[in-house]
């Protein structure tokens, strides 16, 4: 049993056990992601205090109507992304995208979930390619994904889908190979276990770039920080890749994940605090 399972309270285990038999009797697939995911990659094991559900943008009525029916409250806490189903002081989160509005679930994700036992239920977990994909633009101040990157990166490097990881990437490439970058620096008896090939693929493309500027005048740190860089969209007048036609984001999307700032980021803050002395505990 994984730490993440031995740490749950009775009550926490039978609402995530019911959370996933609703799901299954309403015919809304789903795959199961955070902690539990983690671990099954990694060896890793964290305590958690909500259970992370992936499901199709398409699905995310189906998922509340379904699990408001088991007794849950439910909203859409931010509505190009997460939604929540929540019993006492137990949290679900239905995850449909990321933050940043990049890494929208999609068809793809299901056909490559790996199968597992999650709380003695059979389910699928996230595919370790879709893993990185949106761990890999968490670069907060109060939240750095990047050790998390490595970790699946150490563990996973042999069997990952690189032309679809690639492939998941596309135009925000740079993304990966600073993590991949960083993964020989973290791990230097490590490095050759990413293949050549595509790090040779991103060497390429980086080098085609050297002489070249981006035409649009777009600030991609709001992809990875909802937060720090503000001050380059409303002082100096860069553009929001989030936004069409370049992101999935619309600007009242936009202006509800700033303004949960104020409201989550001490609270996220405090948070990373807590699980870090967790882990070392």
């Amino acid at each position: 049993m994984s730490v993440a399972e031995t740490a749950l309270d009775p009550v926490s285990r039978a609402f995530y056990r019911r959370v996933m038999h609703q799901l299954e009797a309403s015919g809304v697939p789903f795959l199961v992601g955070g902690a539990y995911a983690f671990e099954r990659y990694t060896g890793i094991g964290r305590h958690t205090k909500d259970f992370d559900v992936f499901i199709h943008p398409r699905d995310v009525e189906r998922a509340l109507t379904a699990l408001a029916v088991e007794g849950c409250a439910t909203e859409t806490t931010f509505p190009h992304w997460l939604a929540k189903a929540t019993c006492g002081e137990d949290v679900v989160d239905l995850i449909f995208s990321s933050g940043n509005g990049v890494a929208l679930v999609d068809d793809l994700w299901f056909r490559s979930g790996v199968p597992d036992t999650v709380l003695d239920v059979a389910v699928k977990l996230i595919p370790p390619e879709e893993m990185i994909w949106s761990k890999s633009f968490v670069m907060e101040r109060e939240r750095y994904d990047g050790a998390d990157v490595a970790h699946v990166l150490r563990a996973c490097a042999e069997t990952l889908d690189w032309p679809r990881l690639l492939a998941r990437f596309d135009g925000h490439w740079r993304a990966l190979f600073q993590h991949l970058v960083m993964f020989g620096f973290i791990y230097p008896c490590e490095r050759a276990r990413i293949p050549a090939a595509v790090m040779r693929e991103l060497m390429g493309r980086l080098d085609g770039e050297l002489t070249r500027s981006a035409s649009d005048r777009a600030c991609r740190g709001t992809l990875v920080s909802r937060a720090q860089y503000l001050v380059d969209l409303e002082r100096w007048g860069y553009t929001d890749p989030r936004l069409a036609p370049h992101g999935n984001m619309t600007p009242a999307e936009r202006e509800l994940w700033t303004a949960g700032i104020a409201k989550d980021g001490p609270g996220a803050t405090e948070k990373a605090v807590e699980e870090r002395a967790e882990r070392a505990a």
